[in-house]
């Protein structure tokens, strides 16, 4: 990845806006970008889909199909990913006294940290899949990590990485569904992607071994009865790893090792062992079922009933 010189980044992020103008960017549920001292939306057209309902934190998602197109001289307050999903695009770019050209396909990654101060040219039509990620949402994410300081960061115009692209691309699903695998799911896809960013891309604080072992019995038995007495509202991981008293990133891990499963997939298990229970209550409706268990509606509780146990709810209804 092109490092920026550190005199000109030192430059832009002695001038960055502070935490509550970032909170208040991120609250406009649009990527956006600084032109002066005003935020403006990244494209100056609406998405095709965005993430205005999510149940993310600190992160904005939106899907964008393009043709030509220009972005004025602008800087970037928070972490932006970008990931071409189709088409051929070619892109001029300028930033801090340097120039470039890319040509790009599916798969290309766009990395623009806080404090970039570019402006661009698309050529071609293209469809791509933009993430914008708070800085603290990275700095907590770090400190999750045990690192005592946030790390370097580098902008790239152009470079591919599986991992990124399979996450944002579940992120994209997940959004296209209305977010139907629930809070707890993004928790840990955002989670994901800080981590997977600060891993691979951060420079300058080493990221160490995590520590090995899964969750005391007096911890998970804690964490099981409040997944079964909470199972029809909205868990989230935060409200889990507090409860065990770790960090959202090392909870997860602990989790996983103690159980073999993800917090997520546990709590969707539970959720259909209480749709059998309840299955065998005839004056039970389905959508009744799917409130009481924790699914958003009927069709996703059918959809992931199914996908789990082979049958509708209505025919295992019948057969037992």
């Amino acid at each position: 990845m092109r490092r920026s010189s550190e005199k000109a980044m030192e430059e832009r992020v002695s001038c960055a806006p502070g935490p509550s103008f970032i909170e208040s960017l991120t609250k406009s549920k649009r990527v956006s970008i600084l032109i002066g001292s005003h935020a403006v939306p990244l494209f100056p057209f609406p998405p095709v889909m965005g993430s205005e309902h999510s149940p993310w934190t600190g992160l904005i998602l939106e899907r964008h199909r393009h043709g030509t197109v220009v972005i004025p001289e602008h800087d970037h307050a928070t972490f932006c990913l970008h990931l071409q999903t189709s088409g051929t695009a070619e892109l001029d770019w300028h930033s801090l006294g340097k120039a470039g050209h890319v040509r790009s396909g599916a798969g290309n990654l766009i990395f623009l940290v806080p404090g970039t101060h570019d402006d661009l040219l698309w050529h071609g039509d293209s469809q791509r899949i933009v993430a914008s990620i708070d800085p603290l949402r990275m700095k907590e994410t770090a400190e999750q990590l045990g690192l005592s300081s946030m790390c370097d960061f580098e902008t790239c115009w152009s470079f591919k990485d599986e991992q990124l692209a399979h996450l944002l691309t579940e992120m994209d699903r997940e959004m296209a569904s209305r977010w139907a695998m629930g809070s707890l799911y993004g928790d840990l896809l955002s989670m994901s992607l800080s981590i997977a960013l600060i891993k691979k891309y951060g420079r300058g604080s080493p990221v160490p071994v995590p520590l090995r072992g899964g969750l005391s019995r007096p911890r998970l038995k804690q964490v099981r009865d409040y997944i079964d007495e909470n199972l029809h509202c909205n868990i989230r991981l935060n409200d889990l790893a507090a409860l065990a008293g770790l960090s959202m990133f090392h909870f997860a891990r602990s989790f996983r090792e103690s159980c073999g499963v993800t917090p997520h997939q546990y709590i969707v298990r539970r959720r259909i062992e209480r749709a059998k229970a309840l299955l065998f209550k005839p004056e039970w409706s389905i959508e009744q079922i799917a409130s009481a268990s924790g699914f958003s509606g009927g069709s996703q509780f059918s959809r992931v009933f199914r996908e789990i146990t082979g049958a509708t709810p209505t025919s295992w209804r019948r057969t037992t």
